[in-house]
């Protein structure tokens, strides 16, 4: 068992929403979001959550009712959000890209009382009244007139704050319900990581992931500036507007790390405003935080957790550049444990399934109970805990190292195969840029491992590739094939969709 010393008590708890209005009347002409020309000052920003509270209310949507929100990140989406918390209601930003019927699912499970899109939004019929959020004279319509001021409501910790929809890389999304008090715990820490009236966060990653979420709270719960990007993620780009808005705080997954530090001319942009950037949702290569580390300015941070709360482990790289194979070690006040197959807990230095409890857990999965029941584990006292699905491991110093997800586990004539060790072998090939390395049918030894290989420009034949990386793997290691992409199927927030990828070599995708 791995676990921290309890943390001092958070202060007492306030609604994010109501923090935000004492900045707005601290700080009226400073701006607290802004994307590509538009901006909102303080003032401005509490005053279009008022008329969105106020929307609501005349809407008789009552406070722990819900709507759901579904498009690309704009500052209506997040004044949308925003409002709909002062009023007491619960938010369900939903993924694009999704199947049609698993929108519909989704806007049905969440029990949404309205449903705002934009034009990346499918067709779809769900049965709820349904709004344009970038269709300006749609918007004007639904709203009441500006000045209009809502009720009062007293926002209680225990009240839903969020449904985030998650199904990892595979299966139906599920809909995690997230408390008040869990986001205020988040704010509370946030002191920690520099966050103030002066940070400028940079926000590029969609308003439906807990991975953004993380760090745009912070953001305007502590009255800093929320910097939205535009469209598809473009490095260059991203720089650029980093060094023109000067800003603090990011928040950004490994692929697009990736994508920046491969920036020909990175180093000429001017970063030294960074004061801590934060990474979670996949896998980071060791060898890419030492990079990030090298040339650009600042902490980085990383978080390891799940949606679903639980344990969560932190990586404080810039402190710890010897631990940057690992997750970190457990949050102050978070207890982390690992099991083997039968649910019990595993001796120091084995291996086991990794499950966390803390504070900021979530309450259940929305209408599944028996998800919810399948997700947790009670220790012998009775304490509840989150699982993860992944397997680790904990070093002496008490770090953990993650060696895969146990569904992604390959189990190869009786033996374990983690496809992490084999994609770090393949990385260490000049001519890989990315890949992922699944488990396959084999007659022989029920599984056995392939990777999918993003070359670089002169690579190798892709059987060349598999003979030179067998050469370095063990015996059951070795890999079976190896098949080259323009690129790997990932999810809105980089992690790869193994499922895709075991599609596509059965010839299913």
């Amino acid at each position: 068992m791995e676990t921290t010393p309890t943390p001092p008590a958070p202060p007492p708890f306030q609604a994010i929403a109501d923090l935000m209005r004492a900045h707005a009347r601290a700080r009226p002409a400073q701006v607290a979001l802004r994307q590509g020309d538009q901006l909102l000052r303080w003032a401005e920003l509490d005053a279009a959550m008022d008329r969105v509270a106020a929307t609501l209310q005349h809407e008789g949507i009552a406070p722990r009712e819900a709507i759901a929100i579904c498009g690309h990140n704009s500052l209506d989406y997040a004044v949308l959000f925003l409002g709909a918390l002062r009023a007491g209601v619960t938010v369900a930003p939903l993924p694009t890209g999704t199947t049609v019927a698993q929108l519909e699912g989704m806007v049905a499970d969440s029990g949404a009382r309205r449903f705002f899109v934009d034009a990346s939004v499918p067709a779809c019929a769900p049965n709820v009244p349904r709004t344009r959020m970038d269709d300006a004279d749609a918007l004007r319509a639904w709203l009441v007139p500006p000045g209009t001021k809502p009720a009062r409501v007293k926002v209680k910790p225990d009240w839903a704050f969020n449904i985030i929809y998650s199904s990892g890389t595979t299966g139906t999304p599920k809909g995690i319900i997230q408390s008040h008090g869990m986001r205020w715990l988040h704010v509370a820490r946030a002191d920690n990581y520099g966050y103030g009236p002066d940070s400028v966060a940079m926000v590029a990653t969609s308003l439906c992931s807990n991975t953004t979420l993380v760090c745009f709270f912070p953001a305007m719960a502590k009255g800093g500036c929320a910097v939205l990007t535009e469209g598809r993620f473009d490095a260059a780009g991203y720089l650029a507007l980093a060094e023109r808005v000067r800003a603090t705080h990011a928040m950004l997954v490994p692929v697009q790390y990736q994508r920046l530090m491969a920036v020909p001319d990175f180093d000429r942009y001017d970063l030294k405003s960074f004061h801590m950037k934060f990474c979670t949702s996949a896998p980071f290569a060791a060898a890419l935080k030492a990079d990030v580390l090298r040339r650009w300015p600042g902490g980085l941070v990383e978080y390891y957790g799940m949606t679903e709360g639980g344990g969560t482990c932190i990586l404080e790289a810039h402190l710890y550049p010897d631990k940057l194979h690992t997750v970190g070690k457990p949050a102050e006040g978070h207890d982390i444990r690992l099991l083997d197959e039968a649910g019990r807990e595993v001796p120091a230095g084995e291996i086991g399934e990794v499950v966390g409890r803390s504070g900021a857990m979530m309450t259940a999965y929305h209408n599944q109970p028996a998800k919810t029941r399948e997700a947790e584990w009670y220790d012998e006292p009775g304490n509840r805990f989150i699982r993860t699905g992944d397997v680790g491991r904990f070093d002496a110093d008490g770090f953990l190292t993650l060696m895969d997800r146990r569904k992604d586990m390959i189990i190869s004539g009786g033996f374990n195969v983690y496809p992490s060790d084999l994609e770090a072998v393949l990385r260490e090939h000049p001519a890989v840029a990315d890949v992922a390395v699944v488990g396959v049918p084999s007659a022989e030894w029920g599984e056995t491992p392939a990777a999918f290989v993003v070359p670089r420009a002169g690579a190798p034949e892709p059987e060349d590739l598999r003979a030179w990386a067998n050469e370095r793997l063990g015996k059951i290691q070795r890999l079976a094939a190896v098949r080259y992409l323009d690129e790997l199927p990932r999810s809105d927030i980089g992690k790869v969709l193994k499922r895709e990828l075991r599609e596509r070599f059965a010839g299913r995708g």
